[in-house]
C-alpha cells in the first residue's frame, strides 16, 4: 500500500473512531466536561491524520532527496510547534551527512557537512535503529552537531528498507517537552520520509543504471539488437543501424532475420538455439545485398512475461576476413618461396651443364645439320626449363628485379598488339578505355608486362567457349585511384565459383584441363604486384564473368634488389687474344658437371683452368700459386658458419677485382650478400656467352694495367 493510501485508510478510521467514542461516552452517562476533552482530542488526532495525508501527497510530487527533505521541514514549520528542523542526507556511502533543508533555529545548518565522528545527536542516530530525545534538565545542553545546541532535542534516523539514507532533528517544542502524541507523529513523519527518500534513492541509481547502459549500448562499435520470442527487434543501437542502412526507430518491431540479415537461416537457427539457453557458436553471415560479411552472436535473456528473449550481437568482419585471406595467401606463398628455393638450388646446376655444354657443342662442326637441330632443341628445353625455374624464382625475391620508370597503358597496349591475333582468331571484342594521363610507375617493366599478358590471356580463355547468346568480351581500364594506378581487366565469360575464390592464387591450383595450365600464372602475378607493393584481387563481375584488379603505387619507392650479371645477354667476346700471355684460371664448384662444362668453354691456348671440388682443395691451390681468375661458387662451405666467399677476399684481398662468384641460391639474402662482396657474380643457369664475356672483360684489364 502507498503512503497516501495508507493516510487516507487512517482518516476513515480515525472518523470511525470518534464517532465511536463519542457514542460510548453518552452511553456512560460522561460528563459535558469528559464530552469535550474527547471531542478536542479526537479532533487533534484526526487533524493529526489529515496533516499526514497533506504530507503524503507534498512527498508523491518530488522523487529529487533535496526538494524532498524541504517539503518535511515545510510540514514540521506549519503543523507542529517545534522551533528548528532539519533534514541531512546520508552521503559519500553513508560516512557523512549533509544539511538539506533546516528551518527555524537550526537554519544556520543548511548545506552543512557532518562527519560520522561528529560529537553531536545528528551523526550518533546514523548508528541507531530507534530515535534519541535529549532536554536540557541537566547542566549541559544537547549537542546536535559541533557548535549547535538546543534546549530540547529529538533526533530520528530515516530508515527504510535496513538502509539509514538520512537523520530528522527537530528542537525546542512549545510545550515544555515532546509530550507521546508529539514523538509519535513526528515518527510517523520519519518513517514516510524515509520510504520516500529511500524510493528517490533507488529511482537514481535505476536511472544511472539506465542512462550508463543506454550509452554503453549505443556506444558499441558492433550492431547490438534485443529480439523477442517471434524475432522481432525490441531495442537497437545506433551502430546496428548504420550496419543495415536502417534508422534507430525504424528497426523496432521489425524481423531481424528479414529486415537487417537477409532471412539467413542460419540466424533463425542461433536465436532459438540461444532462446533454449544452449551455448552456440557464432555464425558467418553473408549479406550479397550490402556486400559485407557480419558474424552474428547470440545470448539468452528474459523478456516481458517471462518469455524467452535473446540478446544479438551483429559484428562487420568483411574486412577482417579481408585481411586474414591476404594473410593466409601471403604465407602460402612464404612457404612456396621456401620450397621454390631450394627445388631451385638443385636444378640450376645441371641446367646450367646442360645449356652451357649444348651450346659449346653448337659451336663446335656437327656431323649433320641433324645433329645441330637436335642441339638446338636440347637447348631450347634448357631455356624453356630455366624460364620455368625463374617464374617459380618469383616467390623467393622480394622485389623487381630491374626496376625504372614505366608506362602502364604503353604496356597494356603493347600486350594487346601481342595477342592481338589470337583475338581475332577467336572473335573477342576488345574494349579499351586507357586514361591518358596516367603518370609513371616505378617497376620491372617486364614483370609488370608478364603480369597483364597473363591477366589478358586468362580473359581470352574465359570467354572462347562461350555459348552462340552470349557475347564474347574483354574490357580493359585504367585509371588514376589516389597514390595508386588500377588496371582492371574484365571479361564476360562464365565467372569463377565462389568456392573456388580463395583458392586461386595458390600455386599449381587450375581450374584448366590437365595439360593446359600449370597453375602458376595467377599466383606468380600475385607475387609480383606483391613485390611491388600492390594487390591483386578478383571480384565478380555485374553482368557476370570476372574482374580482376590490379593496383599499384605511382612511384613506388620499391627497393632495388640484387642485380646479378647476365640479365641481359651478351654476345661473347674471344679469350684466346694473341699477344696475351697464357693465363691461369682457378674454378672452384662442388657439382663435377659444371667443373666439367666451365673447363671445357674456357680451356685454349691462351689459358688454363684449374678445378678444385671442395674449399679446402681452393685454398691450397691459392696458397700454391698465383690466379688470374678465380670463377666459384660463393657458398662453398669452408666450415660451420663461412663461405667460400668471405674467406677467399679476407685472406686475399687483391683477388676482388678478378673474381666472378657463382650461385644456385636464389634467396634475397644470398643476393644481398653478394651485393657486399662487391664482385660480379652469376645466377645459375646462366648464358655461357655472358660468363666468357665477363672473364675476357677481366682479363684484358688485367693486361691492360700491366702494360
Amino acid at each position: 500500500m502507498s503512503t497516501p493510501e495508507f493516510v487516507a485508510v487512517a482518516a476513515a478510521v480515525a472518523a470511525l473512531l470518534l464517532g465511536w467514542w463519542i457514542g460510548a461516552a453518552r452511553v456512560r452517562g460522561a460528563s459535558d466536561t469528559a464530552l469535550r476533552e474527547t471531542r478536542s482530542e479526537l479532533s487533534r488526532r484526526l487533524n493529526d491524520v489529515f496533516a499526514l495525508q497533506e504530507l503524503s501527497f507534498m512527498l508523491s510530487e518530488s522523487l529529487q532527496p533535496a526538494r524532498i527533505a524541504e517539503q518535511v521541514t515545510s510540514y514540521l514549520a506549519r503543523f507542529t510547534d517545534v522551533q528548528g528542523s532539519l533534514v541531512a542526507l546520508a552521503a559519500d556511502g553513508g560516512r557523512t551527512l549533509r544539511v538539506a533543508a533546516a528551518t527555524g533555529t537550526l537554519s544556520a545548518l543548511r548545506s552543512r557537512e557532518i562527519a560520522e565522528d561528529d560529537e553531536g545527536l545528528v551523526a550518533d542516530a546514523l548508528g541507531r535503529d530507534q530515535y534519541v530525545l535529549a532536554d536540557g534538565k541537566g547542566p549541559t545542553r544537547p549537542v546536535l552537531a559541533t557548535g549547535v545546541t538546543a534546549a530540547r532535542a529529538a533526533v530520528f534516523p530515516l530508515r527504510a528498507h535496513g538502509v539509514t539514507v538520512g537523520v530528522l532533528a527537530v528542537t525546542d517544542p512549545g510545550r515544555t517537552r515532546f509530550d507521546p502524541e508529539d514523538l509519535r507523529l513526528l515518527s510517523t513523519v520519519a518513517t514516510h520520509a524515509a520510504i520516500v527518500l529511500s524510493n528517490a534513492r533507488f529511482f537514481d541509481l535505476v536511472r544511472a543504471g539506465r542512462d550508463q547502459w543506454e550509452t554503453t549500448f549505443n556506444a558499441l562499435s558492433e550492431g547490438l539488437a534485443v529480439v523477442d520470442d517471434a524475432g522481432r527487434i525490441r531495442r537497437a543501437n545506433r551502430a546496428l543501424a548504420g550496419l543495415v542502412g536502417h534508422s534507430v526507430p525504424s528497426l523496432v518491431g521489425m524481423s531481424l532475420s528479414e529486415a537487417a540479415l537477409g532471412g539467413s537461416h542460419e540466424l533463425v537457427e542461433l536465436l532459438d538455439a540461444a532462446r533454449r539457453r544452449e551455448g552456440a557458436p557464432a555464425r558467418t553471415v553473408q549479406l550479397p545485398r550490402l556486400g559485407r560479411v557480419f558474424r552474428v552472436s547470440a545470448a539468452p535473456m528474459r523478456g516481458e512475461d517471462d518469455t524467452a528473449w535473446a540478446v544479438v550481437l551483429i559484428e562487420d568482419v568483411t574486412e577482417q576476413q579481408r585481411l586474414e585471406s591476404q594473410l593466409v595467401q601471403s604465407e602460402k606463398m612464404a612457404a612456396v618461396g621456401q620450397l621454390v628455393s631450394g627445388v631451385a638450388h638443385e636444378l640450376n646446376n645441371p641446367l646450367t651443364s646442360i645449356a652451357g655444354l649444348t651450346e659449346f657443342l653448337l659451336e663446335q662442326p656437327a656431323p649433320t645439320d641433324r645433329d645441330r637441330d637436335h642441339l638446338r632443341v636440347i637447348r631450347e628445353q634448357a631455356d624453356r626449363a630455366g624460364r620455368i625455374v625463374r617464374n617459380l624464382l618469383t616467390f623467393a625475391r622480394k622485389g623487381p628485379a630491374d626496376v625504372g620508370e614505366v608506362d602502364l597503358n604503353d604496356i597494356v597496349q603493347r600486350t594487346v598488339s601481342l595477342v592481338g591475333y589470337e583475338i581475332r582468331l577467336r572473335e573477342v571484342h576488345l574494349e579499351l578505355a586507357l586514361d591518358p594521363g596516367l603518370p609513371m610507375l616505378n617497376g620491372d617493366r617486364y614483370q609488370i608486362q608478364q603480369v597483364v599478358l597473363n591477366l589478358v590471356t586468362n580473359a581470352i580463355q574465359a570467354v572462347q567457349d562461350n555459348p552462340p547468346d552470349r557475347p564474347r568480351r574483354i574490357g580493359i581500364v585504367s585509371e588514376l585511384d589516389g597514390p595508386q594506378i588500377r588496371l582492371r581487366v574484365r571479361d564476360s565469360g562464365p565467372g569463377i565459383p565462389e568456392d573456388l575464390v580463395p583458392q586461386i592464387f595458390t600455386p599449381f591450383f587450375t581450374t584448366k584441363a590437365p595439360g593446359h595450365g600449370t597453375g602458376l600464372g595467377l599466383s606468380i602475378s600475385y607475387r609480383i604486384i606483391e613485390g611491388h607493393g600492390g594487390t591483386l584481387r578478383v571480384q565478380r563481375a555485374v553482368d557476370g564473368g570476372a574482374v580482376f584488379v590490379m593496383q599499384l603505387p605511382v612511384r613506388s619507392p620499391v627497393p632495388l634488389p640484387a642485380a646479378p650479371l647476365g640479365s641481359a645477354v651478351a654476345g661473347p667476346e674471344e679469350l684466346d687474344v694473341p699477344s696475351a700471355p697464357r693465363r691461369a684460371i682457378l674454378l672452384v664448384d662442388e657439382d663435377p658437371a659444371i667443373r666439367r662444362m666451365i673447363g671445357v668453354l674456357l680451356s685454349g691456348p691462351s689459358q688454363v683452368v684449374e678445378t678444385a671440388a671442395e674449399a679446402g682443395q681452393a685454398l691450397e691451390l691459392l696458397d700454391a700459386q698465383s690466379f688470374d681468375l678465380v670463377i666459384a661458387d660463393a657458398r662453398v662451405p669452408v666450415s660451420a658458419g663461412e663461405r667460400l666467399g668471405d674467406t677467399l677476399l679476407r685472406r686475399w684481398p687483391d683477388l676482388r677485382a678478378r673474381t666472378i662468384f657463382l650461385t644456385a641460391d636464389v634467396r634475397p639474402e644470398t643476393d644481398a650478400w653478394l651485393q657486399e662482396l662487391g664482385c660480379p657474380y652469376f645466377l645459375k643457369p646462366f648464358r655461357i656467352g655472358e660468363l666468357k664475356a665477363e672473364t675476357a672483360r677481366i682479363l684484358r684489364a688485367q693486361r691492360l694495367a700491366a702494360q
